[in-house]
């Protein structure tokens, strides 16, 4: 036991040693997470991938730093991973969840038109939806596309 303490030690007071052990385990057990969560959280850029990037971040840390109980931690970050995937699956079987979780795509220009309603509800300026069509569309302006899109994940993309 006493190799235990020495190697991850206790509470808030760790030396560099053991927090480097804390998190050569912790990369482990969140690469497992991960994969309970599914490959699609991390490759993804939706509201709904961030979220379980930004709080396995938040959540895991503790355990390596000390702030909190390893196990407790690693539950909580397995009770997430799991919400994920649940959310992930159900979103399969109903569009309704999958709007309510992801979103929708919205449709910023057509045919000549822009959304004005749609680029306010997205936050896009007529800047931006230019500087989208070129990086997305390959094409120098508006006119060159037939529609632009504000998809679920936050990025533009061109019908041309």
């Amino acid at each position: 036991m006493e190799i235990i303490d020495t190697l991850f030690g206790e509470g808030r007071e760790l030396n560099s040693l053991q927090m480097s052990c804390r998190g050569f385990v912790m990369f482990f057990i969140t690469l497992i997470l991960i994969r309970i969560a599914g490959m699609r959280s991390f490759g993804s850029k939706s509201a709904f991938d961030v979220i379980i990037v930004i709080m396995f971040g938040a959540l895991l840390s503790r355990a390596i730093t000390g702030a909190s109980p390893a196990i407790p931690v690693i539950l909580a970050g397995l009770t997430m991973a799991i919400i994920h995937r649940l959310l992930g699956i159900l979103s399969l079987k109903s569009s309704f969840i999958s709007h309510l979780v992801k979103s929708r795509e919205l449709s910023l220009y057509k045919n000549g038109k822009i959304n004005e309603k749609n680029m306010k509800r997205s936050n896009i300026t007529p800047g931006d939806l230019e500087e989208g069509v070129r990086i997305a569309g390959s094409v120098g302006s508006l006119e060159e596309v037939k529609e632009v899109f504000m998809e679920r994940n936050g990025e533009i993309s061109v019908v041309k």
